[in-house]
């Protein structure tokens, strides 16, 4: 994908990033680097090169096209390689990109602009846009679609149209954590990223204990070695000569040569299994800490918001009950006071729905950035368990490869035994032993008298 453009879908300032290539929104870019993990490495117009999100851009499927003028947008929806897109149920277009998982909210297949911020909201708010500041109590916002757990909104049951999974041809993580789960003993709930993240932090116990498992088998190894290299300067049976004592001196060599398979073989346990393993839990572990604290922080604000928006809810009742109050006044008496106090409380409601709409808005730009870092998030989290996964099976398999090369070195360390032993011959032993040490073949005969 090297050298196609692009189109800037938001603004991207780059300050939070050494190297970030700042842009304004329909900005150009040509693509210099596209690796995995949803940033791009691209070279304006302008000669400025940098890295910016992938998902604050849109492919266009040529090097030189030209994008559709403004209002044709909507028929012509050109999708690059690996990209899949779905209805959200508020309507919404939701692509996905199956290689490197970046994500994206356009509605009616024009890009949604969110607002100027470092980062971008993937997912537009669907406040009510209705008069908020009004004191008609008659516009005030339609809660009957939603329902509020945990300070979340969700659509209501009975009104859900069938939502899109984000990655319907998988189990993956990003559609299934986003309620809260009782907890088993009955403390009250837990959010479904806490149950992804103890998911992960139990893998890194399991990954801890592992490398502790590799460590005493190192430990078995070593002590094993250095047994039998004493065992083979043990002097025992160092008397034995002929083909059966050079057989018996290649037993004691050959544990000594044993000995210095299984030190190798240890060696390599510790610098091709336990030393990665342990490395990479350490990464691991950084990884885990940082995606925590920045979730939690999300929600305990998404938290703050709700709280605002429902202290906002009372204080416009309370200002339109007054409003009521002041009006009734008017009716049973009418003063020059009386309407200046309708004029001042109608300014309080006024002011009271404003706060509120102004609150609402907060609260649905934090939620739909708690959607957006839990999509990317528990997506993260999901490669990086893959990921470690798939690095203890390769180092396993390490491990059994270096049983069998072990195995076969031992082999060859008892081979010359064998072929020795094949060798012996007692009679020719005898023989050699005779005439070496023979003390003559004369035999005695009878005395004669």
């Amino acid at each position: 994908m090297s050298g196609a453009r692009c189109r800037t879908l938001y603004p991207f300032s780059g300050e939070r990033h050494g190297q970030g290539l700042r842009f304004a929104a329909g900005e150009f870019i040509r693509l210099l680097q596209v690796p995995d993990g949803g940033w791009w490495e691209g070279e304006k117009e302008d000669g400025l090169r940098g890295w910016f999100p992938a998902s604050y851009v849109q492919l266009l499927e040529k090097p030189g096209m030209v994008p559709p003028p403004p209002g044709e947008e909507s028929q012509i929806i050109l999708l690059p390689p690996g990209w899949q897109s779905y209805l959200s149920p508020q309507g919404r277009r939701y692509y996905v990109n199956t290689t490197t998982n970046v994500n994206g909210y356009h509605a009616a297949g024009t890009p949604a602009h969110p607002p100027e911020t470092a980062h971008m909201s993937v997912r537009k708010s669907t406040g009510d846009s209705q008069n908020l500041g009004s004191s008609s109590p008659g516009k005030k916002q339609n809660k009957e679609n939603t329902i509020t757990i945990n300070c979340v909104t969700f659509p209501h049951p009975d009104t859900m149209p069938e939502q899109q999974l984000l990655k319907p041809t998988e189990w993956s993580y990003c559609d299934y954590f986003w309620a809260d789960k009782k907890d088993p003993q009955g403390n009250g709930t837990m959010a479904g990223f806490e149950l992804l993240l103890q998911k992960q932090l139990k893998g890194k116990q399991m990954q801890k204990e592992m490398s502790e498992f590799i460590r005493e088998r190192i430990k078995i190894e070593e002590e094993y070695a250095k047994n039998l290299a004493k065992l083979s300067q043990n002097s025992l049976a160092a008397q034995e000569e002929g083909s059966l004592g050079e057989a018996w001196a290649q037993v004691k060599k050959s544990l000594a040569d044993e000995a210095e398979v299984h030190l190798k073989f240890s060696a390599k346990l510790h610098s091709e299994v336990e030393k990665p393993l342990m490395n990479f839990r350490e990464n691991f572990k950084k990884d885990m800490k940082k995606c925590e604290h920045h979730i939690t922080d999300l929600r305990k604000q998404l938290a703050s918001r709700h709280a605002a928006v429902e202290k906002a809810r009372k204080a416009l009742t309370e200002r339109q009950r007054d409003l009521e109050i002041k009006t009734q006044q008017l009716e049973i008496k009418l003063s020059n006071k009386t309407e200046e106090d309708i004029k001042k409380a109608r300014r309080k409601s006024t002011q009271a729905g404003d706060d509120l709409m102004r609150c609402v808005d907060l609260y649905n730009q934090a939620q739909s950035k708690w959607f957006e870092e839990m999509v990317t998030t528990t997506l993260e989290l999901e490669r990086l368990e893959a990921e470690r996964v798939e690095m203890i099976r390769q180092h396993l398999c390490q491990y059994t490869q270096l049983r069998h090369e072990t195995d076969m070195f031992n082999q060859s360390t008892v081979e010359p035994v064998d072929q020795l032993l094949r060798k012996v011959d007692p009679a020719k032993d005898r023989e050699l032993w005779v005439r070496e040490h023979k003390t003559g073949n004369i035999r005695p005969v009878d005395m004669e008298i």
